[in-house]
């Protein structure tokens, strides 16, 4: 999980990939300096597709070469026991193509110990649906051993290394989960919890950004 290609030189950008314009507001105004280099917070649209595309677009332009990639956001919670504004990290990511390892997943659950002290923090796989999950089929993904469900990381990271090697890793925060599904986010209790939780973040991406820019020992 940490044994992938580096970005290079004290400059590499980091690109933070979401899909929902909630999710780009909690990213930016969010507050927690420490950025080795450039950060975009860019917002893809929802689903696998728009994802590959905004990705796409993004990774294709000058100065983006080698940037390390994080798809952010919210996720629904498919082990038992979760609750709203726990976090997720993925060990990798998977959907109906395959699966895709991240980077330095022990450095961001360190790193997230430290930016949101008390919150539950959860690894494991993260499956890439193309499509809302609710009810029954909550289980079926459950019991493939995927703790998490969203519709954009899968395809976010395969994505970004598909266009060169780099880091590149999942972060979400639970909105749902089995025993607390919500129908519209912002509107409850678990919706607002997540979105604060999704602000505190940002501190913790600049400091798995900084520890993989350095040297290895």
């Amino acid at each position: 999980m940490g044994d992938e290609p580096r970005p290079s030189g004290p400059a590499a950008p980091l690109l933070i990939a979401c899909a929902l314009g909630i999710e780009q507001l909690a990213l930016r105004s969010a507050r927690g300096g420490g950025a080795p280099g450039p950060v975009s917070v860019i917002r893809t649209g929802m689903g696998p597709k728009a994802a590959e595309t905004a990705m796409g677009r993004s990774l294709g332009r000058d100065g983006a070469r080698g940037a390390a990639v994080i798809a952010s956001g919210f996720c629904a919670g498919l082990a038992p026991g979760m609750h709203p504004g726990d976090l997720v990290v993925a060990e990798e990511t998977r959907d109906a193509t395959g699966s895709t390892v991240c980077t330095g997943t022990g450095l961001l659950v360190a790193a997230l110990a430290r930016a949101v002290p008390g919150r539950t923090v959860h690894t494991g796989p993260l499956f890439g649906s193309d499509h809302v999950v609710r009810g029954p089929e909550r289980a079926e993904l459950r019991a493939t051993g995927a703790i998490a469900v969203d519709m954009e990381s899968a395809a976010t990271l395969r994505t970004a290394l598909h266009h060169g090697p780099r880091p590149v890793a999942a972060v979400r925060v639970v909105v749902d989960a089995p025993e607390h599904e919500l129908v519209r986010i912002g509107t409850v209790r678990g919706g607002i919890s997540a979105f604060r939780v999704l602000r505190a973040v940002l501190p913790a991406f600049h400091e798995w950004h900084r520890s993989l820019l350095l040297p290895r020992r």
